[in-house]
């Protein structure tokens, strides 16, 4: 330097800087280090920063007034500079020589601002709008500007001239002209012409965010603030970034994947022609150049043929394809984990500064500005880092579901049979989202290495190889932590199975409630749940203790390490003092230690979960794909549509062939039916034309486009309107014309939106013959030229199926014309189609036309034979005799009886409404719920019409939407729980919790105490007591923490119990109106996913959230006592705090609902995909399926980016309030130095520098609690909802032989289903003698199930009452009604458990009696041939049963109870004639002296009845003997009889 300087100027001056109160640095150090610092680093980064632009232009910026004066600015800046390098010049000339610095400096400023100038106008070209690496340097030269201001300003007082009058005035000009470019650096650009934020109607604010908005996520605030003002809605969130879109981030990982599948098959390729091109070895023995190989090349081709092909590697591509973006986080990540370990250096010095008393003030004030610094630039790097991180995951993550999802629509039938819908749902779900959650913390893998390493070294240093000890004893917790995760791991599986046991008897429950009600069996079921409970609950429990270990483990580690540490630091050596530096520093490296140390298990562990999904998702990618080419589309010959030419297909290559030597030929136009038995290859062969299978040899063509009808229908969740569509234009009179073909125009008028109606997944709200027809309706408004039909006419009745052929397949029909390929079993169609193709295992046996085909006498006419011709002449009499009678309602001709709602308007209309969210609960459509819910909607529409008129918005609905709860939750609820857990044992959790942070504070106050031995040399004399009385403290605390968060976890199982109690048992004490009213989905959902709520989330929401509590109180508490000035500060600090959290706890709140809310679309359409593939590539969908599925995604990523970056938002603003506590803490303890021992700043300081994560937890909690509650207030709701009679009143309780005679007597009485509707029953009186039997009939609506419902009282009377043997009904417990009374129900319900669990669930009857029963109800054989018999396993719902065997078991359990009084609902359609015969002699036979009534369908049933009660609109039309009816000519029965 000395050269550069010269003599006169020196490079550093100590007693100039450091020892004085007036510090300034020298000259030489301001013209060399400072002035070159900015230059030095904007040369650096300026090659990769010019790259980088080349590589992404944004398109171009206007020049504007602001651009302009910066370049202005700019170039005043490098003539201000090189004006003082002339000047040089020019003293050179005058002879006075300076030093070459003054040459030096301002050249290389001047340059530099030649450069800046440059960058202004090269970004401005390249679309940057605001520029980070300008905005550093302006800074960096303000701030190294400002010593030499400061400096020349001392000078010129000190003197009383200036000498240099030049160079100041040309400083000052620099400067000023500096900090202007620092300001405008500020401020933005317009955004790029043509780019996308001037076109988007919602841009996000990101991309036109400056500078310092970026870093400190400023562009956020907006949404906060809105979020916080009203509830976010989906409208309200911005678009996606470009770069973040499907449509950007897919291709991307596809390309690559691509290149990696072109590899591996090419060098698959060469090692295979490797192999080949081995030479025969050379018989002649000549070893010349024609002579085989030379034995070296011999070796290589064997050793390449060794070599497995190579796997193409999924985790390669996804590196090329997001890699670049992660390694810029990963490259803030670095910067942080170096910036960590600044402070512990910087509190080192604070410490030994207050320890000298002669320091000059203003180094601890410049140490607390810089500790403030540092923790602040560490706070906005770190985000920087997770933002990258998160949008990297979430890219990976679009981009696997989009792969996948395209995929799919692809892989050959043989690999769609490898993996079910379900598993490939959960590569989407499971597997993407393990990638997501990886790449936030992969960084850990390679950052807590470096961490560990720099913080050992650091320990080291300060206190040599005693570290180790304290290594040791954490490096111990590892495996303990390790244990303890795989325990609870094992335990969650077990409970989430007995949670699934639970949820799935529940739903069983619900469905079968009304059956639980009329039996009385509730009881047993209610102990079945609470046993299931039980074990859930005692697993908890487990999982609890092992908790209350694990949360013991990580709070009291750093406290043991640190405790081990200095026991031995002390002990080993006389020498070794602990004073303050030594104690506080090692305790803040401690703390920066325990994380790494906990998280690279977490890291590991997560990376072997994502390796497992790596390899699934690997799989699947690698799946084959069908070949587009099997199916010749372009073919242009002449006669025929279809050809096939010799066709072997098989469905996957390794099986064998399904199809063999075929040969079809299709004339143009012509109708082609394919017959023959089941299981010969018939959809076989529509899906080879389809190009679905193998094609093993052959030739297939089809000319034109193809429109495919499948055998199963495919639905999508779409309007009934776009189901049919399909994509095309909407064309109204097409449109009609296409229902009416379909025979869907009367449907329409039955469904609550007519074509606009949504349709449930898989179609679940409309009957089987309507899928298919909506089916063949999208199929001919697709208006193609080849019709594939895979036997469309078996899913309908004979009647539809006859208009369908008649006016659309047939001849005649509006197809005609076309070329049709019908599969079908209806022998009756075969006389009008052209040609016939008969199938015979796999095989053409024979073609031509019906005639022809007759003639031949071969396997069609032995078909024929088999389906005799007098079942033809049948079917078609059948058809028209049908068709005179229900020309309204062409579906399903049910029996026009429905279920005990169907007699109220009200409730029909509305049923329909709601039976799509009926259904959303069940997606198999074969549970008995919507079974019965079918029904009603076909039975309704005989009486549905008078009603339709109404307009529906008049009609009370019957279900009404559920509230989502919006906006903050009510201290009311947190009390609620509060309850739950025991007032008493909340106040004595906090309690504990305080203590565990008194004992805490105990411990770092001795600590200090202790150091400060140091100062007054005391040390050796009482280090016993001093370890010991430290160890005394932490254990203490270690066991408070195990206590209190032992004694919280209690108390949360114990609400969780109380809770679930509560709500379960007023399920049971519900009445029946609730649930027709409430759809189960509601239900079941308040005892799966809110019970899961308050039994896991919520108890880990308040452990967390109590903790961080207590920390940052004990933290203030600590600083303030230390200095208590502090206090003055909170204030402000509080009430910061307090509105950043406000504004976030609203807004993530609301933004984690839409998120979860658009997440279930995606896996919903994706599955619903998966079942269709064959119709979406059959109609040549793919692109516009691809298209849909990526809108969802991109749907779901648009609400959870906000989230992403809320958090960010959060963690920088609340992490400045932490860094202003550190700021404080620093400064107060600098002023009050006085009389502040060094271990009350070390305390005071290092607890402050913890502080920032606590509160950043702190406000996270609160907003999950605040979400977690909820579920509390929402089991609350339905646990106070009405209940009915009390089931037993003791002093009430009837005679245990009552009743003995079995007389019913109605007195004037009417009933109503619920509050406001119209009367059901009105006024009945009749009185029936014991042992009577009663039919009961009447049209549907007329009140017959009402008048069972009441007897049992799922019907409470409106006025007058029922007696039973002189007993009033509704004065005794319901249990006692209804236990005396039997029903059979028109629906069979059984339970999934065994067979002797659904006769007897009390265990009332021994084994002979339930074997007599069985015997009466003709199930004897039936059981008996079971090898389990009494212990035969029903299914859920008895789906293993036939519905005949069924309605048996029913009967089986009326037989059991033999009471008196016996109600039959008479089974409707559902039934075979067989099994109600064998009903009825049962029961004449084995209830000879009880009282029957029977809700009759059937004439003769009841024709030896002793009375007939005819009921009309809820009044007694007629009432009596079934002969006198007869004979009465206009009688209500002749009605019936005309009807039966």
């Amino acid at each position: 330097m000395e050269r550069l300087c010269g003599p006169e100027l020196p490079f550093w001056v100590a007693n100039q800087t450091f020892h004085t109160d007036q510090p300034d640095l020298p000259e030489c150090f301001q013209l060399s280090v400072l002035s070159w610092l900015p230059c030095i680093c904007l040369w650096a980064i300026c090659p990769i920063y010019l790259f980088y632009l080349k590589k992404n232009n944004r398109g171009y910026i206007m020049m504007s007034i602001m651009n302009r004066f910066k370049t202005v600015f700019g170039l005043l800046l490098w003539i201000v500079c090189w004006t003082d390098l002339f000047y040089t010049f020019h003293e050179l000339r005058q002879g006075h020589t300076q030093p070459p610095i003054y040459f030096i400096t301002p050249l290389v400023l001047g340059m530099t601002m030649l450069l800046a100038t440059f960058l202004i106008q090269f970004e401005r070209l390249r679309g940057v709008q605001s520029s980070g690496v300008l905005f550093i340097f302006w800074f960096l030269c303000v701030l190294c500007a400002i010593v030499p201001f400061r400096s020349k300003i001392l000078q010129a007082s000190s003197q009383s001239e200036v000498n240099d009058k030049l160079r100041f005035t040309t400083f000052y000009f620099y400067f000023a002209l500096v900090v202007c470019e620092l300001i405008l650096c500020c401020f933005n650009e317009k955004p790029p012409l043509f780019s996308d934020v001037v076109t988007d109607p919602n841009p996000c604010p990101e991309a036109t965010a400056g500078f310092l908005s970026t870093m400190t996520f400023w562009w956020f605030t907006s949404m906060a603030i809105k979020g916080y003002k009203v509830p976010l809605e989906s409208k309200d969130l911005w678009s996606l970034n470009q770069r973040d879109t499907s449509k950007v981030t897919v291709p991307k990982l596809l390309n690559n994947w691509e290149e990696e599948l072109a590899k591996a098959k090419s060098e698959q390729n060469l090692s295979s022609q490797a192999v080949y091109s081995k030479p025969p070895p050379s018989t002649t023995n000549h070893t010349g150049a024609g002579g085989g190989s030379s034995p070296e090349e011999i070796e290589v081709l064997l050793s390449s043929k060794k070599a497995s092909p190579r796997q193409p590697s999924f985790l390669r591509a996804l590196i090329k394809a997001f890699g670049p973006y992660f390694l810029i986080g990963s490259a803030f990540k670095l910067l942080q984990d170096i910036i960590t370990f600044v402070n512990p250096q910087l509190l080192r010095m604070l410490i030994s500064f207050t320890k000298q008393k002669d320091a000059p003030d203003w180094w601890g004030y410049s140490l607390a500005f810089l500790m403030f610094f540092t923790a602040f630039l560490q706070t906005l790097i770190l985000h920087r880092h997770f933002q990258y991180c998160f949008v990297t995951g979430m890219n990976v993550r679009t981009a696997v579901i989009g792969a996948i999802y395209r995929k799919s629509l692809v892989i050959t039938n043989a690999a769609k049979r490898s993996s079910t819908v379900g598993e490939v749902v959960n590569l989407m779900s499971v597997d993407a989202q393990r990638f997501m959650d990886l790449t936030t913390f992969l960084n850990m893998l390679w950052s807590a290495p470096i961490q560990i390493m720099l913080a050992l070294y650091f320990l080291w240093q300060n206190l040599g190889p005693s570290v180790l000890a304290g290594v040791a004893v954490m490096v111990m917790l590892i495996p303990l932590n390790a244990v303890i995760a795989m325990k609870t791991r094992a335990y969650q599986v077990e409970q989430m199975q007995y949670k699934d046991a639970r949820i799935k008897l529940m739903n069983e429950i619900l469905n079968g409630i009304k059956v639980l009600k009329l039996y009385a069996w509730e009881n047993s079921f209610k102990d079945k749940v609470l046993e299931i409970r039980q074990k859930e609950l005692n697993l908890l429990r487990k999982t609890a203790y092992l908790g209350a270990l694990s949360t013991m483990a990580w709070t009291s580690a750093p406290f043991l390490v640190a405790l081990t540490t200095f026991a031995v630091y002390v002990s080993i050596d006389e020498n070794n003092i602990l004073d303050a530096e030594k104690a506080f520093v090692s305790l803040s490296l401690f703390n920066i230690l325990r994380f790494p140390l906990n998280m690279l298990p977490q890291v590991i562990s997560s990376i072997v979960q994502a390796s497992v999904s790596l390899k699934r998702i690997q799989a699947f990618l690698s799946h084959d794909e069908l070949d587009p080419n099997s199916v010749d589309r372009k073919n242009t010959a002449a006669d025929f549509a279809v050809t096939v030419v010799n066709g072997k297909f098989s469905w996957a290559k390794e099986d064998p062939p399904v199809l063999h030597n075929i040969n079809v030929m299709v004339p143009q136009g012509s109708l082609l039916a394919v017959v023959g038995h089941v299981g010969c290859g018939k959809s076989s062969l529509i899906s080879a034309l389809l190009g679905e299978v193998e094609k093993l040899e052959g030739e297939v063509s089809i000319r034109g486009s193809v429109a495919y009808v499948p055998q199963q229908a495919w639905i999508q969740n779409a309007t009934l309107r776009d189901n049919i569509l399909f994509g095309k234009d909407y064309n109204e009179p097409k449109y009609r014309c296409v229902l009416e073909a379909c025979a869907l125009t009367p449907d329409l008028e039955v469904l609550p939106g007519g074509d606009m109606t949504e349709i449930g997944e898989k179609g679940i709200n409309l009957s089987g013959g309507q899928r298919q027809r909506v089916s063949l309706a999208r199929a001919l408004y697709s208006d193609t030229d080849v019709y594939l039909l895979d036997d469309p006419l078996s899913a309908v009745d004979a009647h539809v199926a006859k208009h369908i052929f008649d006016n659309l397949i047939g001849p005649e029909g509006v197809l005609k014309g076309k070329t049709r390929v019908l599969v079908t079993h209806g022998i009756s169609f075969l006389p009008q189609v052209d040609n016939i193709v008969v199938m015979v295992e796999g095989q053409v046996s024979e073609m031509g036309s019906y005639q022809e085909l007759l003639k031949q006498n071969g396997a069609f006419a032995e078909f024929l034979r088999n389906y005799s011709l007098e079942d033809i002449l049948e079917e078609e009499e059948a058809a028209d005799e049908i068709i005179e009678d229900e020309e309204l309602f062409p579906d399903d001709a049910l029996s026009n009886h429905t279920d005990m709602v169907d007699n109220e308007p009200v409730v029909n209309e509305a049923k329909r409404n709601f039976i799509r969210q009926i259904s959303i609960i069940s997606t198999e459509g074969d549970n008995p719920r919507c079974r019965s819910v079918r029904r009603h909607t076909t039975s309704q529409r005989k009486h549905a019409d008078h009603q339709e008129k109404k307009k529906p918005n008049e009609l009370q609905k019957l279900i009404h939407a559920e509230k989502a709860e919006t906006g903050r939750v009510k201290t009311k609820v947190f009390l609620e729980y509060a309850k739950a857990v025991g007032i008493l044992l909340s106040v004595f959790i906090c309690f504990l919790y305080g203590c565990q942070n008194a004992a805490a504070i105990g411990a770092n106050i001795w600590l200090s105490d202790w150091t400060n031995d140091a100062l007054t040399n005391h040390t050796q004399d009482n280090i016993h007591k001093r370890v010991g009385v430290y160890a005394a403290l932490g254990i203490a605390q270690g066991l408070l923490v195990m206590l209190s968060s032992f004694t919280l976890a209690m108390g949360n199982i114990g609400a969780a119990r109380k809770l679930h109690f509560n709500l379960l048992d007023n399920k049971f004490h519900t009445p029946q109106s609730f649930y027709d009213t409430t759809p189960l989905g509601r239900i079941i959902n308040r005892f799966s996913k809110d019970i899961f709520v308050i039994d896991e989330a919520l108890p880990s929401t308040v452990l967390m959230f109590l903790g961080t509590f207590f920390v940052s109180v004990s933290t203030m508490i600590v600083i303030i006592s230390s200095t208590p000035i502090f206090a003055t500060v909170i204030g402000p600090l509080a009430i910061i705090y307090i509105f950043v959290q406000r504004f976030y706890v609203a807004t993530s709140r609301q933004l984690k609902r839409l998120e979860s809310v658009s997440r279930s679309p995606i896996y919903s359409h994706f599955s619903e995909t998966v079942t269709g593939t064959s119709v979406i590539r059959a109609y040549g969908r793919n692109s516009a399926f691809v298209l849909m599925s990526d809108m969802k995604v991109d749907e779901n990523q648009r609400s959870y980016y906000p989230g992403i970056v809320s958090n960010r938002w959060l963690g920088v603003r609340i992490e400045f309030i932490g860094n202003c506590i550190v700021l404080f803490a620093a400064l107060f303890a600098v002023i009050g130095k006085k009389n502040l021992s060094p271990g009350l700043v070390g305390l005071s300081v290092s607890y402050a520098l913890q502080v920032t994560m606590s509160l950043n937890w702190m406000v996270r909690m609160t907003s999950d609690l605040e979400n977690n509650i909820v579920a509390v207030e929402r089991v609350k709701e339905y646990s106070e909802t009405k209940t009915e009679a009390p089931w037993e009143i003791e002093d009430k309780k009837p005679p245990a032989d009552w009743p003995m005679k079995g007389n019913v007597e109605f007195h004037d009485y009417s009933v109503r289903y619920r509050e406001g509707l119209d009367l059901v029953l009105k006024n009945l009186t009749l009185s029936v003698k014991g042992g009577e039997k009663i039919g009961i009939v009447g049209r549907t609506g007329a009140g017959k199930s009402s008048m069972t419902l009441c007897l049992f009282r799922l019907l409470e009377s409106a006025g007058g009452e029922i007696t039973i043997d002189d007993v009033k009904i509704s004065e005794i417990g319901l249990h006692d009604l209804r236990s005396k009374l039997t029903i059979i129900p028109q629906e069979p319900v059984l339970f999934a458990g065994t067979l002797k669990m659904n006769l007897d669930p009390f265990e009332k009857y021994s084994d002979e009696e339930l074997w007599t029963a069985l015997e009466h109800s003709h199930l004897h054989k039936f059981v008996s041939n079971q090898p389990a018999k009494l212990e035969l396993e029903c299914s859920e719902g008895g789906e293993n049963l036939s519905v005949g065997q069924r309605q048996l078991l029913c009967l089986a359990r009326a037989l059991l109870r033999k009471t008196r009084i016996l109600i039959l609902d008479e089974a409707t359609a559902a039934i075979d004639l067989e099994t109600d015969d064998l009903i009825q002699s049962t029961i004449r036979t084995q209830f000879e002296d009880c009282t029957v009534f029977t809700i009759a369908h059937r004439l003769n049933t009841i024709m030896d009845y002793t009375r007939v009660l005819v009921l009309d609109k809820g009044q007694i039309a007629e009432f009596d003997t079934p002969a006198n009816l007869c004979h009465g000519k206009e009688s209500s029965t002749a009605w019936l009889k005309t009807q039966a």
